[in-house]
């Protein structure tokens, strides 16, 4: 598999937004350094689910962008789409890998150290681990980060930090092995968010 960069990674909160609306942002973020976009759509109808996903597949494919979709293997595979992404509750990861094949990105996400052993195991390319701190767009416990050290040292496969990120508190994962940020309301609900993602990519690499 080629190596990804999982440096800025958004995930998409539709919320109130047309869809052209949210082309724009997501088109603007990458522009701005998004190296990853996670297309997460709980509260959608399947069929609009799909139409969503085709338009942001075309969108990333321009900019060789990966799209991952989350929980749903059925959208994924319909349009082709770079990877998924579960959670602990979804599909095991063993049996997505099964029906991705070798070759597509499988991310799963993990608070728990034997959780990212096991999803590892299982076939994950890499881990999203969080919350770092409360996030309005998902009920999670946080972790600290002597835990998420943890975590990043019990696996050989990237780890995410994922949970309430901003521009205002990136500097405080300092000295964590982080091969990335994951985002959702710091651009999704930013006035701009190019330069909002351009903003955020630089705080992490000055980590």
């Amino acid at each position: 598999m080629v190596e990804i960069d999982y440096s800025l990674y958004l995930v998409t909160n539709r919320k109130n937004k047309s869809k052209e609306e949210f082309l724009k942002i997501v088109e603007e973020s990458i522009l701005g350094g998004v190296t990853v976009v996670q297309l997460r759509e709980k509260e959608t109808s399947t069929g609009e689910f799909y139409k969503i996903a085709l338009k942001l597949k075309k969108l990333t494919s321009k900019y060789n962008i990966p799209l991952i979709i989350n929980d749903r293997l059925d959208i994924a595979l319909a349009i082709d789409a770079d990877g998924v992404h579960v959670g602990q509750s979804d599909m095991p990861a063993n049996i997505v890998r099964n029906m991705i094949g070798k070759d597509k990105i499988l991310g799963v996400s993990a608070a728990k150290v034997s959780d990212a052993i096991e999803a590892e195991k299982n076939g994950a390319d890499y881990i999203g681990s969080g919350a770092i701190f409360p996030t309005q767009t998902k009920n999670a416990n946080c972790i600290n980060l002597s835990y998420l050290k943890e975590i990043i040292d019990s696996v050989n496969i990237p780890v995410v930090a994922i949970g309430g990120l901003s521009q205002e508190n990136i500097s405080s994962l300092s000295g964590v092995n982080l091969k990335g940020i994951s985002v959702v309301s710091a651009i999704m609900d930013s006035e701009n968010p190019k330069k909002s993602s351009k903003n955020l990519k630089k705080e992490f690499e000055s980590l």
